[in-house]
């Protein structure tokens, strides 16, 4: 899930403005495939703060998705640009990177201070993450994860932030995929990170809780008590999934309930068309066909239980290497441009 371009790199594009934020990002040395060479330093067109009474977050002028938009630009796609227009004009995830946390948050959380907009922030760096899949890797032992952890917490200081903490840490447990060998020390750490970005003043905290498409929803409740969702301020559900906005709402509710009503966010970033239901189920997840984007974040979501539909997966950004994919977190324009493209 996590992209290659680096946290630190996408923050001196961010704190430089709207202008000159794409020729930054490029001298830094982080771009995407398409992304050209950095000769024009004009603001994107399209790509600003959406109203705060509605969407209080953060839309990042340097983003990979306003790199290409840029790039179709100067390419004369005016057609291409628009489409990509749908994603880049939208706040998404900042996925924090593992070299310089401390850096990357505090760049993030500046600039959309600056903006006065919130920034959503994502933790995904729980040791044997993933469990060895397309997105393996993370932090190299609880020790390491405690201090990656408390450098982003200063890094975010008493600025605004929205932060998902960990994608699948929880379902991976429950549904077998991490080894019980390594249980006990990662609910330690998903509680540790709960308490620890709780004590920052401005700063919301939910924890991820799965998707609705899941097989084993009834025994997700206690692991996520365990997991210290009590003293988060909700839950995160649909992370980089496809399930329907619908679907999800139902889910979420079904787990408030069980773990003392808390609210959750839905990532509504790629359920426009809801999941994909061809092919190989157990590859179904991994940049399916014939998908959309969908409804944009906001906080106005007309239910007291969704503090938000917010886009935590960057849309536009591959899951791994497959159906013709590059690998996790690299961003995918072909892709991209279906996602949009397929969008009412």
């Amino acid at each position: 899930m996590y992209g290659s371009c680096t946290g630190r790199a996408r923050v001196r594009a961010a704190t430089v403005g709207a202008v000159g934020a794409v020729a930054a990002l490029l001298l830094a040395g982080c771009t995407s495939p398409d992304a050209g060479g950095g000769e024009k330093t004009e603001a994107v067109p399209g790509v600003s703060q959406q109203p705060k009474a509605t969407d209080p977050f953060w839309v990042n002028p340097g983003s990979k998705a306003a790199q290409q938009v840029a790039s179709y630009l100067r390419d004369g796609k005016k057609e291409d640009a628009d489409l990509i227009r749908k994603i880049a004009s939208q706040p998404v995830g900042e996925w924090v990177g593992t070299e310089q946390p401390e850096e990357d948050a505090r760049g993030f959380t500046e600039a959309a201070a600056k903006a006065d907009r919130d920034a959503v922030l994502v933790l995904y760096n729980i040791p044997h993450r993933d469990c060895g899949q397309h997105s393996a890797g993370g932090a190299a032992d609880g020790g390491a994860y405690r201090a990656w952890l408390d450098k982003v917490a200063k890094g975010i200081g008493d600025r605004r932030a929205t932060v998902i903490v960990e994608p699948d840490a929880v379902m991976h447990m429950v549904d077998g995929c991490t080894e019980d060998q390594y249980h006990e020390e990662r609910y330690d750490l998903l509680k540790g990170a709960v308490k620890r970005l709780k004590q920052l003043p401005n700063t919301k905290v939910y924890l991820d809780a799965g998707n609705a498409g899941w097989g084993k929803p009834d025994q997700i409740f206690e692991p996520l008590k365990w997991a210290g969702v009590g003293e988060a301020d909700g839950f995160a559900v649909n992370v980089a999934n496809f399930q329907t906005t619908a679907a999800s709402k139902e889910y979420g509710k079904k787990v408030s309930q069980r773990v003392g009503g808390k609210p959750f966010v839905i990532d509504t970033s790629r359920n426009g068309n809801g999941p994909y239901t061809k092919g190989d189920p157990a590859e179904n997840w991994c940049n399916p066909p014939g998908r959309a984007l969908g409804e944009t974040p906001t906080t106005q979501t007309g239910d007291p239980l969704v503090d938000a539909y917010l886009w935590i997966k960057r849309p536009g950004e591959s899951d791994g290497d497959c159906k013709g994919g590059p690998k996790a977190g690299d961003w995918f324009p072909e892709y991209a441009l279906e996602l949009a493209r397929n969008t009412k």
